[in-house]
């Protein structure tokens, strides 16, 4: 036993001295390496706190009055400005990568598709990535109304039944299985459409759609 505490303890002294060794004969390039590293760490710290932290901050004060406009209605200057302040297009091209310009995106799509132009509201919402339970399937909801404007009804029902899997809730969900149920019917694919409508009856029967789903899963099922 011994024997064997003293072997392993020479091991040991041979794995410290070798790596006592390659310090020695490494310093300089160890130190350049660890300088670098500290320079980079220095510098994600530095641009977060003194560019990016701002710009945030700048972002999402210019936000405020193109919302504004939006909520009163006004889509052109809420997308273009005005004199005085940016408008979400503007925000988009300055602050593109903030959480306010990301958002200004969802915005122009709304604010597009209202003012009929339904090729840019489909390109403005295909850029906007929102991962919240709400932005997220009405922006999913949007851009299926602009393929369903645009008779592409095929794109609409795929993007219907997306947004209804992205947020379980009785809010967007069944009024995204409403509308794909709906856009199935058009396409004659009532298998699907009565699919639709019958998880509005199971899961959601405190929605607005709940109350007419019969009448439309009636008109499907009589199709089929």
């Amino acid at each position: 036993m011994k024997e064997q505490i003293e072997e392993k303890n020479t091991e040991m002294s041979s794995v410290i001295s070798r790596s006592e060794e390659f310090i020695q004969k490494n310093q300089k390039t160890i130190i350049i390496v660890v300088c670098a590293i500290l320079v980079v760490v220095l510098a994600i710290f530095g641009l977060r706190k003194w560019y990016f932290q701002p710009r945030e901050t700048r972002a999402a004060e210019e936000m405020f009055a193109a919302e504004q406009w939006f909520a009163q209605g006004d889509f052109d200057k809420a997308l273009n400005g005005d004199d005085t302040y940016r408008g979400f297009l503007s925000i988009i091209d300055n602050y593109g990568c903030t959480k306010a310009g990301k958002l200004a995106r969802y915005y122009a799509g709304a604010s597009y598709l209202r003012m009929g132009n339904y090729d840019e509201a489909i390109h403005m919402l295909k850029k906007y990535n929102g991962k919240d339970t709400f932005t997220g399937p009405l922006a999913e909801m949007m851009l299926a109304d602009a393929y369903m404007e645009q008779g592409d009804s095929k794109a609409a029902a795929e993007h219907y039944t997306s947004a209804a899997k992205m947020a379980d809730n009785f809010v967007t969900a069944p009024t995204a299985l409403f509308k794909a149920g709906m856009a199935y019917i058009m396409l004659n694919d009532n298998k699907k459409a009565v699919d639709c409508f019958q998880q509005i009856k199971d899961n959601y029967p405190e929605s607005s759609e709940w109350n007419e789903v019969d009448k439309y899963m009636a008109i499907a099922e009589n199709a089929q």
